[in-house]
């Protein structure tokens, strides 16, 4: 009977309850945010990939003016060079930080690229099959630390403890919530020297093998990410920890 009734409708039935599902995880939210002032970030890397430690550094440009925002991560390895380059950019819409296309090379694997369609107001990917529609709010791996940052700035007092902090985030091939915990603050060892900086954690859904992500925003330091670290149950990972950063 189910393929027979989704064949005469046209499947209508069953994408009206995927969009209620996709609605329940995806909501616009607006709330008040306070972009980062532009600046050059320099951090340190070390990594644990395939059971090899690497060191290494990276480099993030932030620029944000004229509603208008642009986000450019390069990361190298010792012996290995670049290692990975991403790329989001786009404008400054009512909701905060809103890509127009995130782009994502990887060591000796082809660029992907998500673009967000204000016109049509989708979601899709170069590398991926499927499509999202946008309802307000949605980031890019690259620019949601920097929302994140945003928000912090416009309401500090209400990041505390076990508070919690969704958005909708774009990857390489496909998009999914991402729900940030604030964890507490504490004091990271940075180039910078001592820094007190708010933790915040996204771990995967049970039974999802994505990774853990970890990031740090300093509010002594315009809430900018010191520290973000990306870790798996297998015990891999990338850390970037600080060490320079020069206002522009």
């Amino acid at each position: 009977m189910r393929p027979l009734l989704t064949h005469l409708l046209g499947g209508a039935v069953l994408a009206s309850a995927c969009a209620g599902i996709f609605a329940a995880e995806h909501e616009a939210a607006l709330r008040p945010f306070n972009l980062a002032p532009s600046a050059d970030l320099h951090y340190t890397l070390k990594a644990r990939q395939k059971g090899l430690a690497l060191s290494g550094e990276a480099q993030v440009t932030w620029r944000a003016g004229d509603g208008k925002y642009s986000l450019v991560n390069e990361t190298k390895a010792q012996m290995l060079g670049k290692i990975l380059e991403t790329r989001s950019e786009g404008t400054v819409d009512t909701y905060g930080i809103a890509p127009a296309q995130f782009v994502e090379k990887r060591f000796r694997k082809e660029a992907t690229t998500a673009t967000f369609d204000r016109g049509a107001k989708t979601l899709n990917f170069s590398a991926g099959k499927e499509t999202y529609p946008l309802l307000g709010g949605e980031q890019d791996r690259l620019s949601a630390q920097w929302q994140l940052a945003a928000l912090a700035r416009a309401q500090p007092e209400k990041f505390t403890p076990g508070s919690e902090w969704r958005l909708f985030v774009a990857g390489r091939k496909d998009a999914q919530p991402w729900s940030f915990k604030v964890v507490k603050r504490e004091k990271i060892a940075t180039g910078l020297g001592e820094v007190e900086a708010v933790h915040l954690s996204k771990a995967p859904p049970p039974g999802d093998k994505d990774q853990t992500v970890d990031l740090w925003l300093a509010p002594g330091h315009d809430w900018y990410p010191v520290q973000l670290r990306y870790s798996d149950e297998e015990g891999e990972f990338i850390e970037q920890t600080v060490d320079k950063i020069n206002k522009k």
